[in-house]
């Protein structure tokens, strides 16, 4: 016993001089700008032009505060007009479907299937000709927090022309394109107009459907004609058995009434490369990474879809990511929700490393590279959300957007 003390006591020394202990300095890489503070609305995407307008996008399918029921004046698509304020983008009636937007008609309630009126939006882009483009899921939850399918109409591509924030395209995919249980989630463009017939370039879209439908989108922005590939194939299906931490948090899938289980998103962020070559892509549900190379997207012969999927290159691991972007370097930046972090993949020399770390990043969402030499991205803690198990809401408004300076003068490619 008077042994067990002494040694106890000879370890006193030490323990009070613990702060010598080395530790994880906690950031890294170039410094964080705050941009934006959300207050109200629950955001994922954001968008900056050329001039140093911003956009945001709202999806009621992942947060029943977004979701527009007629008289509530929710929006889904907005313009961030200063520090914490945002106005409905490119206008109120668009984003005010008459009665909101769920068809309560149908049994069960469907999304309302209006084709000028946006329903439940995931993402807004700028392309290389500084137009925005509003890619609609047409779902939304309803009170009781279940997502209604979607109804020809909603899933939508709407291009607006920021000179006068007119709408000058709808793209409405057909049934076979994005059914009912179809979540259309982000996208990205290629306007060179070699690259098709129609000479207007393509938009390359991901569906990440949680009900198992997932799989790239492939869009003729000249003729609206658009079809599918890599269904059902496993580099667009979410990894079984997957658990992800954030903050020491496991990251189960949370839904009322059903059995507890794994994170479900596959396909979700995309990026094209700077040379427009390549589409990468990679799923919230597993930890890899992969590419595609977009000529055998935009092949949609009889043989199109067993040489799409094997063409497929895996990448290697890149953490858990949600939303991808590429800047003139050739760099394929991503979130690192595990390490607060930011990454990105060097195509010449294969390989991820660290582009930025910060106690304050839980969940890097959706990022923008500007013209400006900066990378915008939302943060907003999608992990602590309703969808996420227990299925309480552990957020803290305000949600945020932030900045950081692109590396070698990097800035946003431009495939025009």
């Amino acid at each position: 016993m008077f042994s067990t003390f002494l040694a106890a006591a000879s370890l006193l020394p030490l323990l009070g001089s613990s702060q010598q202990l080395i530790q994880d300095p906690g950031t890294a890489g170039p410094e964080l700008e705050l941009v934006h503070l959300y207050y109200d609305q629950w955001p994922t995407g954001v968008a900056v032009s050329s001039t140093g307008r911003k956009f945001s996008n709202y999806p009621g399918a992942l947060d029943g505060n977004n979701t527009n029921n007629g008289s509530n004046g929710k929006y889904t698509i907005a313009e961030l007009t200063g520090n914490s304020t945002e106005t409905p983008f490119p206008n109120v009636e668009w984003n005010s479907p008459p009665g909101g937007a769920i068809n309560y008609t149908t049994t069960p309630p469907t999304g309302a299937n209006y084709q000028n009126h946006f329903i439940g939006a995931q993402s807004i882009v700028i392309d290389s000709l500084e137009r925005a483009w509003v890619l609609d899921t047409g779902r939304v939850q309803d009170p009781n927090g279940t997502i209604v399918e979607a109804t020809v109409g909603g899933p939508k591509l709407v291009g607006i022309n920021l000179t006068n924030n007119t709408v000058f395209q709808t793209i409405v995919f057909p049934a076979n394109v994005a059914p009912g249980d179809s979540y259309l989630n982000d996208v990205r463009f290629d306007l060179r107009p070699n690259i098709t017939a129609s000479g207007k370039g393509v938009a390359y879209i991901t569906d990440s459907s949680i009900e198992g439908r997932t799989g790239l989108v492939v869009v003729d922005l000249g003729t609206g004609e658009s079809w599918r590939h890599l269904q059902g194939s496993e580099f667009v299906a979410p990894a079984t058995q997957f658990l992800a931490y954030v903050w020491g948090l496991p990251i189960y899938a949370f839904q009322a009434g059903q059995p507890l289980s794994f994170q479900g998103f596959g396909a979700d962020g995309i990026a094209l490369s700077a040379d427009g070559e390549d589409l990468y892509f990679g799923g919230v549900g597993k930890r890899y990474l992969y590419s595609i190379p977009t000529a055998r997207l935009r092949d949609n012969g009889q043989f199109s879809e067993a040489l799409a999927q094997a063409s497929v290159v895996s990448r290697g691991q890149k953490g858990v990511s949600d939303g991808y972007e590429t800047d003139t370097n050739g760099y394929i930046y991503h979130g690192n929700a595990e390490q607060n972090a930011i990454s990105f993949y060097n195509p010449v020399n294969g390989t991820s490393s660290l582009f930025l770390r910060d106690p304050r990043l839980n969940w890097v969402d959706t990022m923008s590279t500007g013209t400006d030499g900066y990378l915008y991205f939302t943060n907003n803690q999608l992990a602590f959300s309703p969808l996420v198990w227990p299925g309480t809401d552990r957020r803290r408004r305000p949600f945020a957007l932030f900045r950081a300076k692109l590396p070698n003068n990097g800035t946003k490619p431009l495939l025009c």
